[in-house]
């Protein structure tokens, strides 16, 4: 996965669901989220029947009509198309094994939702493309994660990043814990970061400013319309470009750790005390001062 700067995280708009089953929605998706900073896209490629267990279809009409949600997998190379174009990267998230295959000539790195934590075999078909793997690790335990990080890496992962997570929607933020990041990192030597479910500018800044997350992953969707925006965990462009951008501009205030004066002080230093009077501007200056000049 390639981060634009060390010093901010990489940013990636999931689109989850909301995307409608429409081609032209799916790259509007691609083209707000790098007009809104994003450095890269994920989407969400699942099969109902091959996501649920026949014995919930069979009476839960619900996880049935989710059939609608699936996004069609001739639209992939498209996607990654439009995500070249656009100068960000693009991602997809394998829910059967099958998936693998058909992603890993697009992807630049894959993403493995929470709920596949456990299921070593999908990991490792991942790991064994050699690409970049971004894990979420929403309601696991220590032991699970220990579990999860070496079958990536028995099956050749070299490039994993954890996401912090928490599988509520939306998620209470006395309930974030971000303090998990640097655990993360502590314990597995690997690239950590936050998956949002709260829409709070404020996590986000915290998980960037404090916890220097690597990665920031966030929820989108383009005009309330998308059918998980209703569950209160998804960002619109207008709320989370300025986010982005606040972040961003992070770095830029941070600069360099040597003091010195920076070029917009520079008028000013003449205007100090002089030290043998303590009077302003410094001698040199009174001599040349012209009464046009102001302080």
């Amino acid at each position: 996965m390639t981060v634009r700067d060390s010093r901010t995280p990489c940013f990636i708009a999931e689109v989850s669901s909301n995307h409608h089953r429409d081609l032209q929605r799916c790259l509007d998706f691609i083209d707000i989220a790098a007009a809104s900073g994003s450095d890269a896209v994920k989407f969400q490629l699942f099969k109902i029947d091959e996501l649920f267990a026949p014995e919930i279809l069979a009476v839960s009409e619900a996880h049935r009509l989710r059939r609608q949600w699936e996004l069609p997998v001739e639209f992939i190379p498209a996607l990654k198309h439009r995500c070249r174009e656009r100068g960000i990267q693009f991602s997809c998230t394998p829910f059967y094994l099958g998936a693998v295959d058909e992603l890993a000539p697009y992807v630049d790195f894959f993403k493995i939702a929470s709920y596949e934590l456990l299921w070593g075999e999908l990991l490792q078909a991942c790991a064994r493309t050699g690409l970049p793997i971004v894990l979420s690790t929403g309601m696991a335990t220590p032991d699970e994660i220990d579990q999860a990080v070496a079958s990536l890496r028995e099956a050749g992962a070299s490039e994993i990043t954890l996401l912090h997570c928490v599988s509520a929607y939306p998620t209470p933020i006395d309930e974030c814990n971000l303090a998990v990041l640097e655990t993360y990192r502590q314990r597995y030597g690997v690239r950590a970061g936050w998956s949002d479910h709260t829409v709070s500018p404020a996590v986000i800044n915290r998980a960037v400013h404090r916890w220097e997350a690597d990665v920031i992953e966030f929820h989108l969707d383009l005009d309330k319309q998308g059918p998980e925006y209703a569950a209160g965990h998804c960002w619109l462009p207008e709320q989370i470009a300025p986010v982005i951008a606040s972040c961003r501009h992070g770095s830029l205030i941070d600069g360099s750790p040597e003091k010195t004066f920076v070029s917009a002080e520079s008028d000013d230093r003449d205007w100090r005390a002089d030290p043998s009077d303590g009077l302003r501007p410094l001698k040199a200056k009174r001599i040349n001062f012209e009464n046009s000049e102001s302080e």
